[in-house]
């Protein structure tokens, strides 16, 4: 009888798995695509938005004059944190396109590994993003008090 350890150190992909892979990779890739497109809409965004919001402040009296530069920056911080899980899908799809084309074993635990840490940068950034929800909502309750 094999040891469990040393079975699951054997797993081999049968060319169903080879081919669920390569569709992934190319949806990987897709997304990664689209992302960066966001991205650069983001950056895009942040240049305008100084102007923008400094015309809105002239037409209407109650916008702050620094709104402006206030969404600037939140523009460009969301383009940072955007840009890792984009940039890791992307590393992992080419480096899954390249593992499967090669049947190269460290190519494939690379593009795992990328894979792994788009999906822990994500679980974080929702954490921290639910965590904030609920500070907010605290926050908003014993203001209502």
């Amino acid at each position: 009888m094999h040891n469990p350890i040393t079975q699951l150190e054997q797993l081999t992909l049968n060319s169903a798995s080879k081919r669920f892979l390569k569709e992934t990779a190319k949806w990987s890739f897709f997304l990664s695509i689209i992302g960066f497109v966001l991205i650069f809409l983001l950056l895009i965004l942040a240049a305008f938005s100084t102007t923008i919001f400094g015309l809105a402040a002239q037409l209407q009296p109650g916008v702050p004059e620094s709104t402006g530069l206030i969404m600037t920056v939140v523009y460009l911080v969301f383009a940072v944190i955007y840009f890792f899980p984009v940039y890791y899908l992307l590393q992992f799809s080419n480096k899954m396109k390249t593992a499967l084309s090669t049947k190269n074993e460290e190519t494939l635990a690379n593009a795992f590994k990328l894979l792994k840490s788009h999906y822990k940068f994500i679980g974080v950034f929702t954490i921290i993003t639910i965590s904030l929800y609920a500070l907010l909502f605290v926050v908003s309750m014993l203001g209502a008090l």
